[in-house]
């Protein structure tokens, strides 16, 4: 019999509230920022907060993991290392982290996995980080399906994370600099200016311009929901949503969608597990398009190809598409779709001049929308809604529930009687009582079974009830109730008591990191991460970015190719452009940034220009 493997859905927290829900909602894993030194410096979280978070998840053997991945300074690694002693005594499930400063710090045995941001993207560099200690790798977003199958085919005994859905960096994790060499503000530090998402001109190396007031570096959101079983096929064990700093709505809807999409999954294909217990219950019907989302893509899942991935009009969220307008009246629009506005909607569209512009829906009437506001939008225009005034005020209230199956067991002994509780994970406790044996008048059983039934707002339910009793025997309902509410707490109790949380001893290792010069773009920004890397073979190891800035250097290192997004690449699209190179992009305050076309390894370069 071949052995099972678990599959996690990884969902994010902004905070106390948000990973709560991200639970009830269905997922097996939640990371959330640690109170400093987390990637997303607007999402941290105190200690007591965590702590909460992870006494509710191992209720349902959902694990946490605290993101604790920004590069530190010498001063910082100290109150890193008291921090990780906290998070282990409180039971974090594992840290995700960037600066290899961390491990050379006097660790507790708690398990570390390797951020998206010490870009895993090459069979090489995932197994270096598996032979170093790492137990979970988060790859980089660009890595296709047939990449992951190979990094799995090397390293089988390591789990592989993925993003599945939510924002995309427009340049790989951990290689962009542009936040800091143009405000000061370093992404890994936590503090990434969103420059991707502003407009640009586009000029060629003549001064002509080819484009104007575009978000040429904005990507579209990451929709993998159609291919959970591709991806889990391929090596993927956990299965991650992007979003710390998204809303509880967003949480919510989403976790449930991929809940759902993974579940399926699971119910066809028994050599795959889930990696936690409970079931999920939901009081409305999970749909992605309602969700945050400037238009979805499949990024580079199956190498580039025809997915467009760049959303150059607007770095907002589209929404779902609506329709088109068919035509306007004085003071109303009538739209051709399939789906209905409601009154208080947000819509929007895309005007002639390629701007994204909205409104808020007054009352409708049909296929007659009244906007809450004169505007103007020529027949044809496509209409979305960003905002579903009904869809929201759904996932504004209770929109969940999660349960462990229970199996009840009551039964007469010696003394009295003894309430035997077992649950889905074979977790089990018995509570007997002295009582003296009465017989009823009338049949007991299904009273019994009524009042063993009610649990109320525990987080279990009702499997099935056996009762084994050799006559009619009487128990008054108060005593029974007062039974079951006891049994129930001592098994959440037990539950409590019988977690296993995993021990990973860190051991230093001295095997062979795949390149021996470390130039800027290796982040190491304190003197114990340039110690880790010279003891795994690293002759040369330069400073961080961060600490000394280089003039010629790469601020950007791209997947997403603005050549190819414009139909001139030469390999793929066998066409050249009518414009001569280099090209420039030049924000709203004058700054250039030249662009570099490396078609050998098939990225896209950004500098500061000439």
């Amino acid at each position: 019999m071949s052995k099972t493997r678990k599959i996690e859905l990884l969902a994010p927290a902004k905070n106390l509230e948000s990973g709560k829900e991200a639970i009830l909602h269905g997922a097996d894993a939640v990371y959330i920022g640690a109170p400093r030194f987390s990637a997303r410096a607007a999402a941290g979280n105190s200690m007591a907060d965590i702590e909460e978070l992870v006494k509710f998840a191992h209720l349902y053997n959902v694990r946490i993991y605290v993101a604790l991945n920004t590069l530190l300074t010498d001063e910082e690694l100290a109150e890193t290392e008291a921090m990780i002693h906290d998070f282990y005594r409180m039971g974090v499930d594992a840290l995700i982290v960037q600066d290899m400063g961390i491990t050379k710090l006097n660790l507790p045995p708690i398990p570390l996995h390797a951020s998206t941001q010490t870009d895993n993207r090459t069979v090489e560099k995932v197994k270096f980080m598996a032979d170093s200690g790492f137990t979970q790798v988060v790859l980089a977003r660009e890595t296709s399906l047939n990449e992951i199958r190979q990094i799995h085919e090397a390293c089988p005994q390591t789990s592989l994370e993925a993003f599945v859905h939510g924002a995309l960096c427009v340049s790989y994790s951990g290689q962009c600099y542009v936040s800091q060499a143009c405000y000061g503000r370093s992404a890994n530090r936590g503090m990434c200016a969103q420059f991707c998402r502003l407009p640009f001109n586009m000029v060629d190396a003549d001064g002509k311009t080819i484009a104007r007031e575009k978000h040429l570096l904005s990507l579209k959101d990451l929709n993998l929901s159609d291919d959970i079983e591709a991806l889990i096929d391929a090596g993927v064990s956990s299965l991650k949503i992007e979003g710390r700093l998204k809303d509880l709505t967003y949480v919510k809807n989403v976790t449930a969608a991929y809940r759902q999409k993974i579940d399926a999954v699971l119910k066809r294909r028994k050599e795959y597990v889930r990696a936690s217990s409970g079931t999920s219950k939901y009081d409305f019907t999970p749909q992605l398009d309602k969700s945050f989302s400037r238009g979805f893509t499949k990024y580079y899942l199956n190498e580039r190809g025809s997915n467009e991935v760049a959303s150059f009009d607007t770095p907002k969220s589209l929404g779902e598409e609506m329709g088109f307008v068919k035509a306007q009246r004085e003071n109303y629009i009538i739209v051709a779709g399939v789906k209905p506005f409601h009154n208080g909607d947000g819509a929007c569209y895309v005007d002639v001049q390629g701007k994204l512009k909205g409104f808020r829906v007054n009352r409708v009437d049909g296929n007659k929308i009244f906007p809450a506001e004169p505007i103007q939008i020529p027949a044809k225009t496509v209409i979305y809604r960003n905002y579903d005034q009904d869809f929201e005020k759904q996932l504004s209230r209770k929109s969940a529930e999660r349960k462990l199956a229970l199996h009840l067991l009551l039964e007469e002994n010696q003394f009295g009687f003894t309430l035997t509780l077992t649950d889905e994970d074979k977790v089990s406790v018995s509570l007997g009582w002295e009582a003296q044996k009465e017989l009823a008048r009338t049949p007991q059983t299904d009273n019994l079974r009524n009042q063993l039934s009610k649990l109320g707002n525990t987080p279990f339910e009702v499997k099935d009830i056996e009762i084994n009793f050799t006559d009619n025997w009487f128990i008054p309902a108060s005593q029974l109730a007062e039974i079951r509410r006891q049994a129930i707490d001592r098994l959440i109790t037990t539950r409590y008591t019988t977690y296993k949380q995993e021990i990973s001893v860190w051991k230093p290792t001295t095997h062979a990191f795949p390149v021996k010069e470390l130039t800027y773009l290796g982040n190491v920004m304190n003197k114990s991460a340039a110690s880790f890397y010279k003891d795994h073979g690293v002759t040369r190891v330069d400073e961080a970015f961060e600490l000394k800035p280089v003039d010629d250097a790469v601020l950007m290192l791209s997947k997403h190719c603005i050549r190819y997004s414009m139909g001139w690449c030469p390999t793929y699209q066998k066409t050249r452009s009518p414009y001569r190179e280099p090209f420039y992009l030049v924000s709203s305050d004058g700054k250039r940034f030249k662009l570099k076309f490396d078609c050998k390894r098939c990225l896209m370069e950004v500098s500061k220009g000439e």
